[in-house]
């Protein structure tokens, strides 16, 4: 048997390489929502720049920056599970639609302060923090809309829209942040980032209603029954071992194998250069997701997603193992393009198995663990790479991190078998 079996569909077309357009399509709630995602999505990484630009040249310190990650991430983390349980007893039209009003609010208070000259951290602070709030509210509702709005079958095209997304925002959200900065001020860019949010705003009120099973005895229970869901979410996700793979690949690859935190020492050690080469060594892997983006029509007729999930992470670790021995920048580059790449396929087939193998009253929940793991596994893996770069090398940190990787999610694939047979035709948590 292939390991990565097709279904017949003849002569593969330009369609069929290239992102898979059928959602867009399809369904005009899903087109609405993807379209005012990816227009606030680029507000919000303006917005994310222009508050540490802001923060610095109040404080002049680069520990102050550092400190709105973490105003960002601690509320993103705690809230994300939160959120997630509060996805499965309301309406998650109102949950998406009220969210996405917060955070406008917090984009239209940040345009005021910086009119009114209110130039104060504790500030920028506060609404950073309740900006990731209000995201993690967002997020599971969501994500969780999408089974709803579309056939199980093009989930994974829809997924793979929605990696562009990600990828395109964080690559023109900064580029478009510093412009607006330099040229017209933060009031501008966080002006922008509010209009911005219309879009995300009018694809939610266009949704139909959206209450999961179970919703109407969940709002009887009140907070009680919020609260304690958190724990069924977690209990329900114990006993289903394909569900935790698709965490535990992830945490293979983003904890042991994350090259971030060791690009400023290997631009100036290895390739002899500045802060360009570090912008080159970010971008590169946000270019290769792109791609992967791009060129993901083949991923809707993948059936054994488990298969190539671990497929995909071992190619992530074995691209920034290669990365590490490499000292010539443009082979460098490429390798962390393919990681990249190699990303978006794990990332598009694990949110696919999160949607199609979940059921609806759990998607929620699920969802808000899938939050806590993309926000704390990278953040986990910088700490990593950078201690073990400063006690043995960037090189050791890079190489042994990428074959760390493999070797761990080889162990994974060997003791939990019935991941790699994982099969989309009949989901399997």
């Amino acid at each position: 048997m292939s390991p990565l079996p097709v279904e017949p569909h003849g002569p593969v077309t330009k369609r069929r390489i290239l992102a898979d357009l059928t959602p867009l399509r399809t369904s005009v709630d899903y087109r609405r929502l993807w379209a005012g995602n990816t227009i606030s999505w680029i507000g919000q990484a303006m917005t994310a720049l222009a508050v540490s630009l802001q923060v610095y040249d109040i404080t002049h310190s680069s520990f102050s920056v550092g400190l709105v990650g973490l105003f960002a991430l601690v509320p993103l983390v705690v809230f994300g599970l939160y959120g997630g349980a509060i996805a499965d007893t309301v309406d998650r039209r109102k949950l998406g639609l009220y969210s996405s009003l917060g955070s406008c609010g917090l984009s239209v208070a940040l345009a005021a302060g910086a009119f009114a000259d209110f130039h104060h951290v504790w500030f920028l602070y506060s609404v950073v923090a309740l900006q990731a709030v209000c995201g993690a509210l967002n997020s599971p509702a969501r994500a969780s809309m999408i089974p709803r709005l579309l056939p199980p079958e093009q989930l994974p095209a829809a997924n793979a829209l929605s990696s562009m997304t990600v990828t395109s925002g964080t690559m023109l959200g900064p580029m478009l942040g510093g412009l607006i900065v330099g040229l017209w001020g933060y009031q501008a860019a966080y002006a922008i980032d509010a209009v911005a949010f219309s879009a995300a705003l009018y694809a939610m009120w266009r949704l139909p209603a959206m209450r999961p099973p179970g919703a109407e005895e969940g709002a009887r229970e009140g907070v009680r029954r919020k609260r304690a869901s958190v724990l069924d979410g977690l209990r329900f996700l114990a006993t289903r071992p394909n569900l935790r793979m698709t965490f535990f690949t992830d945490m293979c690859a983003m904890v042991l194998a994350h090259p971030r935190a060791l690009f400023p020492a290997v631009a100036v050690v290895w390739f002899g250069g500045d802060a360009k080469t570090v912008g080159l060594l970010i971008a590169a892997p946000a270019v290769g997701a792109l791609l992967g983006g791009v060129f993901s029509g083949w991923l809707g007729r993948i059936r054994r997603h488990g298969l190539v999930v671990l497929l995909a992470v071992a190619g992530w670790g074995t691209a920034i193992a290669v990365f590490g021995l490499t000292r010539n920048l443009w082979l460098g580059l490429f390798f962390l393009a393919v990681a990249g790449c190699t990303d978006t396929i794990s990332m598009v087939l694990r949110n696919t198995m999160l949607q199609a193998a979940v059921p609806d009253e759990m998607r929620g929940r699920l969802q808000g663990v899938f939050i806590v793991v993309v926000a704390g596994g990278p953040r986990l893996g910088d700490f990593v790479a950078g201690s073990v770069g400063d006690v043995a090398s960037p090189g050791v940190a890079l190489v042994g991190g990428g074959v760390a990787c493999v070797v761990a999610v080889g162990l994974l694939g060997l003791k939990w078998r019935g991941f790699a047979r994982y099969d989309a035709r009949a989901p399997e948590a």
